[in-house]
């Protein structure tokens, strides 16, 4: 599987990859930078933080923004906040993703990534409802191919935890440790799952993404990324075979960037599997 970049955006914070099925579209965020990317086009650059998003069945997105849920017109770039959050003022939203049954979900993390602070949420158009609290830097998140499991990373605890979930309510229940990603192969970040109900992780500070089996904790494959800091995958394409890579370049070294110059870059692999979707909001 070979990686191919699509755009050497350069991205500070590349991240939160997402497939509209669709417009056959992928979009994802520069969170430092405050922009929206469609595919290798810039669609938007906005007031405040995004730390993710994701297509509406109505068309437009939802973003999970410094500490709100906003809806996000597409055509017209108009902004309208869906909730609001009770964060603390050094928080900021994270990674984030729908869930089959249209919420979304999205956590939150403390900027300096020292206070345990972040929560993750479970938005349903109405209310906001905490699934998780005490998280440090919220991240990864995938259902299994039943959606009867809910994977989650907090990034600093090294650990994919897995728990039981229920499409018909949202809560989750009997946490457990799925596997640990050891630190040879750097922090586990933004993840998604394939139809076989693999794990596929990205890796700040890794330059890869791998693929496991959650189930044994077995890793199944590595795949060499020409970006340091390599934040999230998703699946896309007509066939969702293609695997796009976000990555970022805050805090490189000049020697690191000198090593991996394409940092913040946009990649794209050809996979033999077939991935889960993008799950619409609403």
């Amino acid at each position: 599987m070979k990686v191919e970049l699509m755009l050497d955006a350069k991205a500070t914070l590349g991240e939160g990859p997402a497939w509209d099925e669709k417009t056959q579209t992928l979009y994802w965020v520069d969170i430092l930078q405050k922009k929206i990317y469609a595919g290798t086009e810039l669609l938007a650059e906005l007031d405040d933080l995004i730390g993710c998003l994701a297509p509406c069945k109505n068309g437009n997105l939802i973003l999970g923004k410094r500490a709100s849920f906003v809806d996000f017109d597409i055509a017209t770039s108009q902004q309208t906040v869906l909730a609001s959050l009770r964060e603390s003022a050094t928080n900021r939203m994270n990674d984030g993703k729908c869930d089959p049954a249209g919420r979304f979900l999205a956590g939150t993390m403390d900027m300096n990534e020292k206070e345990a602070s972040g929560s993750l949420y479970s938005f349903d158009g109405k209310q906001a409802i905490r699934l998780l609290d005490g998280i440090r830097i919220s991240n990864g998140l995938a259902w299994s191919p039943n959606h009867k499991i809910f994977y989650y990373i907090d990034t600093p605890t090294r650990e994919v935890k897995a728990f039981d979930y229920d499409v018909s309510t949202g809560q989750i229940a009997n946490p457990r440790a799925a596997f640990l990603v050891p630190e040879t192969l750097g922090w586990p970040d933004g993840m998604t799952s394939d139809s076989e109900g693999n794990l596929w992780i990205a890796h700040w500070g890794g330059a890869q993404v791998t693929r496991w089996n959650p189930n044994t904790g077995q890793l199944l494959e590595q795949i060499p990324v020409p970006a340091l800091q390599s934040s999230c995958p998703v699946f896309g394409g007509k066939d969702r075979n293609e695997l796009y890579i976000t990555s970022a370049r805050v805090g490189m070294s000049d020697a690191d960037l000198k090593k991996y110059p394409l940092s913040g870059g946009l990649f794209k692999v050809t996979t033999k599997f077939e991935g889960m979707p993008t799950f619409e909001f609403g």
